[in-house]
């Protein structure tokens, strides 16, 4: 049975004990719960969350429970066509019975081979689904152990990747952008290149010639 832990989590069934098991709106699922007998033993599944998997325990107390949220307009399972007379949905109670040490993932279920044929791998889906007796076992069993490290193969293989080589750091000639040559002449004074090479000598001669100033 799956549930979302942010709505209604094992450590809630844990607090309050029993709780009907409302709100189910697939017909798939209204059959397998009525299916359900007193004492049936219920994976705990948390859903929409990372990771998915079976965090516990719980057990069938009561059946053809009437769903009383069909006929809340309040909630989001409200169903207006039910009636008290002809109600259209129902559930069943269920009772709290353990939590797993170890949260049994869907991606470690899908890994153990006596699990290969489990509805919830493949109607993933439906939020009440059926359950082979040893199916059962084997998750409780998983629940009381901690899951294995990650693959020394994937791990090595990913260490054995080559690295892509580090781009090299330019010089500081690398990538800047050349600045224009200045012009030789001045378009706005109409100097030649030849009068501008002779006053930029001249400039040069006195400078070289004047007094060095003291300091």
């Amino acid at each position: 049975m799956k549930t979302e832990p942010d709505t209604f989590s094992i450590t809630d069934l844990e607090r309050v004990k029993v709780e009907p098991w409302s709100g189910v709106r697939s017909m798939f699922a209204r059959f397998h719960m009525r299916a359900m007998s007193v004492g049936d033993l219920v994976l705990f599944h948390h859903s929409s969350c990372n990771p998915p998997g079976v965090a516990g325990t719980a057990k069938v107390v009561r059946t053809s429970v009437v769903d009383e949220t069909q006929f809340d307009p309040a909630s989001p399972y409200f169903e207006p066509k039910a009636t008290r007379e002809n109600p259209i949905w129902d559930c069943v109670d269920v009772e709290y019975v353990s939590t797993f040490p170890h949260l049994v993932s869907m991606d470690r279920m899908r890994a153990d081979p006596t699990l290969a044929d489990m509805h919830v791998l493949k109607v993933g889906r439906l939020s009440v689904q059926p359950v082979r007796e040893h199916e059962y076992h084997r998750v409780v069993e998983l629940g009381q152990i901690a899951p294995p490290p990650r693959d020394h193969a994937a791990n090595k293989a990913a260490a054995a990747k080559p690295r892509s080589a580090a781009p090299t750091k330019p010089s500081p000639a690398q990538g800047r952008t050349p600045r224009p040559a200045k012009k030789a002449a001045s378009k706005k004074s109409g100097m030649t290149k030849a009068a501008a090479t002779k006053t930029a000598a001249t400039k040069a001669a006195a400078k070289k010639t004047a007094p060095k100033r003291p300091r």
